[in-house]
């Protein structure tokens, strides 16, 4: 079994920062891309910014020079920066990771629980 737990998150003044971590653990063979997603009220989830195994990063456009996302292979860990944030930033961020486990013999998708990102004017 696979598990992704984040952490981080909370609420910030419009122009602050805010760093979010989320950790994969289970029967874990190996993760291919990482990425945050994002969900605000009454719109789709969309991706904010992915990373590939080799550290190839992807951004929406709306978070480009704002955000960074990182990650730690050894701890199987990504990260996801938020600098000059905006009210519009605010949503439930989900943590995805496309994962082969040892159970599973190909590739499959995974989420964490989501975690608010409240950004006040």
């Amino acid at each position: 079994q696979v598990q992704l737990v984040e952490s981080g998150g909370g609420l910030v003044q419009a122009g602050g920062s805010l760093g979010l971590s989320c950790a994969a653990s289970g029967t874990i063979f190996r993760i291919n891309a990482m990425g945050w997603y994002r969900q605000a009220p009454g719109k789709q989830r969309e991706l904010v910014a992915a990373i590939s195994s080799a550290g190839t990063t992807n951004y929406a456009d709306s978070v480009k020079g704002r955000f960074t996302i990182s990650r730690d292979n050894a701890k199987n860990t990504v990260y996801l920066q938020m600098n000059s944030l905006k009210p519009e930033d605010t949503a439930v961020y989900y943590c995805n990771a496309r994962i082969v486990s040892y159970v599973l013999p190909r590739e499959y998708d995974y989420w964490g629980q989501g975690t608010q990102v409240t950004v006040s004017s």
